[in-house]
């Protein structure tokens, strides 16, 4: 395919080949045959066709970026990785501060340490050494902070995708569309791909060495899985994960709650193990 215009001319202005590039369904037949361009006299050499084709696929990729921060769930998607992360900043340096701790103090457990550390951490801001108690002060301090920002992810994710929050609480509903790549991506996902997100290298084990497959990842943070009797935990993890995949597509086309599906969603949940969640 050539970088034709309507009339059948060659063009090689950057707006009108974004716009060939962007209706080709074969996207690579495009970025070829530059000897056509150079015969139409439009170009001089490969290196003026090489320059075209960087400008059309910058301006593209400013475009597609511009276009997935303007998503309604851009803010929330980054909230939620941001707190992940603050999750693994806090879990990391109450680790160092409890090992620090026990290196400084003969006679602790190490066993304790790990098994209590916030609470040691809380000790140690009171009773550490200078540098020990700062640095357990900061942790305590940033916990604080994560905490604010789970309540905030939890309001947001009310109005961002409010049949997920609806039916799995707004933290657990931004976790499965973070990881799952935006909302976009989790609609299109089914059921089954939903109940699994969060579990991917049990998933992947399963696949490689025939082991057990996983029966849910981030959704048995919700009570209803991780209360649920072991027997049927799947069932509820499965019917759940179901439900979600309905609602993401809701929350995606319509953008508002539905109380009749989430109504009759959480009854046929219920039901699955005679109402107990």
């Amino acid at each position: 395919m050539h970088w034709y215009g309507e009339a059948g001319n060659m063009s090689t202005d950057t707006a009108e080949c974004e716009e060939r590039v962007l209706n080709t369904a074969v996207i690579p037949s495009v970025l070829c045959n530059w000897e056509d361009l150079r015969d139409a006299g439009l170009i001089s050499s490969r290196d003026e066709y090489v320059r075209t084709v960087r400008e059309v696929t910058f301006s593209l990729a400013a475009k597609g970026i511009a276009a997935d921060l303007d998503k309604k769930d851009a803010a929330l998607l980054q909230m939620v990785r941001t707190l992940d992360e603050m999750d693994d900043v806090i879990n990391l340096l109450t680790e160092r501060v409890t090992d620090w701790h026990a290196a400084t103090t003969p006679g602790t457990s190490h066993k304790y340490t790990r098994s209590n550390g916030p609470r040691l951490v809380q000790k140690i801001a009171k009773s550490g050494s200078p540098s020990l108690k700062r640095v357990a002060r900061e942790i305590l301090s940033l916990s604080g902070v994560r905490t604010d920002l789970m309540k905030e992810v939890s309001r947001e994710a009310v109005n961002v995708i409010p049949n997920m929050s609806a039916l799995v609480g707004g933290l657990v509903a931004a976790r499965l569309i973070a990881r799952a790549g935006g909302l976009d991506s989790a609609a299109k996902m089914p059921g089954s791909s939903i109940q699994v997100i969060g579990a991917e290298s049990a998933l992947f084990s399963h696949i490689r060495t025939g082991s057990s497959s996983p029966k849910h990842g981030i959704i048995f943070q919700h009570r209803r899985v991780h209360n649920a009797k072991k027997e049927v935990r799947g069932k509820v993890a499965r019917q759940l994960a179901a439900k979600l995949a309905i609602a993401a597509r809701l929350d995606l086309y319509r953008g508002e709650l539905d109380p009749e599906f989430v109504e009759q969603a959480n009854a046929k949940i219920d039901s699955i193990f005679g109402g107990e969640t």
